[in-house]
């Protein structure tokens, strides 16, 4: 009788128990998302966790699992670098809508793969993150964000930490009827001043989070804050590691954000590498007030700092 009510699924808790025993063991895992659909629901996500160090690379249980989605259900492919042609064309066999929500890429090792599953659900996505890569992707790299430009007209999040293409900035721009989210992460000295004087004039005239995390010198900061003067920011972060100058980033943090209340929240941090401290606006109790008179709250970089797995999380609840 136990054994019944286990395989029908209506032991829930004890099933899922058992099956996580399972882990490594790949073969038993494979016959176990063929016992139901509650089975294949509770062994996929062991298998998914890195399906292509499995010895076989049998990509068949990934069509399986899809074929089990409910229509609602959406998908997010985290730094997977191996999207190669049998892991899509996995997804090409499915019929129902393949609804890719998030793809988050550190390397591009099969173009035309991407290529093949951005035609299929590019519509769906709305997170897309473009991590820094090797010198030997960037043909690669290039080809791939004009294919995101091509089938992804829907992006809401975006995040880059190679921000030295102006395919970058294009893709931007024509996003800005959807995105609302953006992060540009890198601190190399040089592509701080290409974000700074690129960015500001492609922004759209309203974003609900920003993150800035460069190096970067004041009069590009100031060339970005005058070239999006037009744009509202609900949360704005930014980070700034000090380069050799005595000027501070926060006089023009007031001159153009905070006497013109474009911000609801701010975070700012500054990082002087020289002498290994940082220096936090949210701890600057007088300054703190003052932004406070225009509008302004003043939060800790960490209580406003968004992951990937906060994105996830709240799209799934």
């Amino acid at each position: 009788m136990a054994c019944s009510k286990i395989f029908s699924g209506d032991l829930p808790e004890l099933t899922n128990e058992i099956i996580q025993h399972f882990r490594k063991d790949f073969s038993t895992l494979h016959s176990c998302i063929l016992v139901n659909r509650f089975w294949c629901r509770l062994a996929i996500p062991l298998l998914w966790e890195s399906p292509f160090s499995i010895p076989t690379r049998n990509c068949h249980y990934i069509e399986v699992y899809l074929r089990h989605l409910n229509e609602e259900d959406s998908i997010h492919i985290l730094y997977c670098d191996s999207l190669n042609s049998d892991f899509v064309q996995q997804i090409i066999k499915v019929i129902k809508p393949f609804k890719l929500r998030s793809l988050f890429m550190k390397e591009i090792l099969y173009i035309e793969s991407l290529h093949l599953l951005l035609q299929k659900c590019g519509d769906y996505l709305e997170n897309f993150e473009f991590g820094s890569m090797r010198e030997e992707y960037e043909e690669s790299r290039q080809q791939f964000l004009k294919l995101i430009m091509k089938y992804c007209t829907k992006i809401r999040r975006f995040t880059s930490t190679m921000p030295d293409d102006n395919n970058i900035y294009r893709l931007i721009e024509n996003t800005k009827q959807t995105i609302n989210y953006l992060t540009i992460d890198n601190y190399y000295d040089e592509l701080g001043s290409i974000v700074l004087q690129n960015l500001g004039q492609v922004l759209p005239f309203k974003l609900e989070y920003l993150r800035l995390s460069l190096s970067f010198n004041s009069n590009d900061f100031e060339i970005f804050l005058k070239n999006s003067q037009n744009t509202f920011i609900k949360k704005l972060l930014i980070s700034n590691m000090m380069q050799n100058e005595s000027v501070s980033i926060l006089f023009y943090i007031k001159k153009y954000i905070m006497r013109r209340e474009r911000v609801k929240y701010l975070a700012f941090s500054e990082f002087f590498p020289d002498i290994d401290t940082d220096e936090e606006l949210f701890f600057l109790e007088h300054e703190v007030n003052e932004f406070k008179l225009h509008n302004i709250i003043v939060q800790k970089y960490s209580d406003l700092y968004i992951s990937v797995y906060n994105i996830i999380y709240n799209f799934n609840k």
